[in-house]
C-alpha cells in the first residue's frame, strides 16, 4: 500500500518560510498529479497546489505568489515551500494524489503566530 508521509512544518512568524516534504512509497509516483492540501481548525480540506507529472504547477488564488509547488520524481518527493506565511496559514497540510486520492497520510501542522 502507497505511505505519503509529510514533514517540515512547524512553528513559524508571519513573513516567515518554511518547505515542507512528501515521500511516497511505490514505484508509480512519475505517473501521477501531486497535490498539497491543507485543513484549518474547524474548516474543510481545501487544496492549494497541484504539480503535474511533466512539472506544471497550479495554485488556489489564495496561496499564489507566495507558495511553490516542486516534485523530485527520483526521490518521490513533492515539495511545497512556503513564503510570506500569515496567520491564515495555520493548518495541517497534507500531499496526495491528485484528483483521486490515496489514504491520507498524518500531515504537517504548519502553525503561524507571533
Amino acid at each position: 500500500q502507497v505511505q505519503l508521509v509529510e514533514s517540515g512544518g512547524g512553528l513559524v512568524q508571519p513573513g516567515g518560510s518554511l518547505r515542507l516534504s512528501c515521500a511516497v512509497s511505490g514505484n508509480i509516483f512519475f505517473f501521477w498529479t501531486m497535490g498539497w492540501y491543507r485543513q484549518a481548525p474547524g474548516k474543510q480540506r481545501e487544496l492549494v497546489a497541484t504539480i503535474t507529472t511533466s512539472g506544471n504547477p497550479n495554485y488556489a488564488d489564495s496561496v499564489k505568489g507566495r507558495f511553490t509547488i516542486s516534485r523530485e520524481n527520483a526521490k518521490n518527493t513533492v515539495y511545497l515551500q512556503i513564503n510570506s506565511l500569515k496567520p491564515e496559514d495555520t493548518a495541517v497540510y497534507y500531499c496526495n494524489k491528485h484528483p483521486v486520492p490515496l489514504p491520507w497520510g498524518q500531515g504537517t501542522q504548519v502553525t503561524v503566530s507571533s
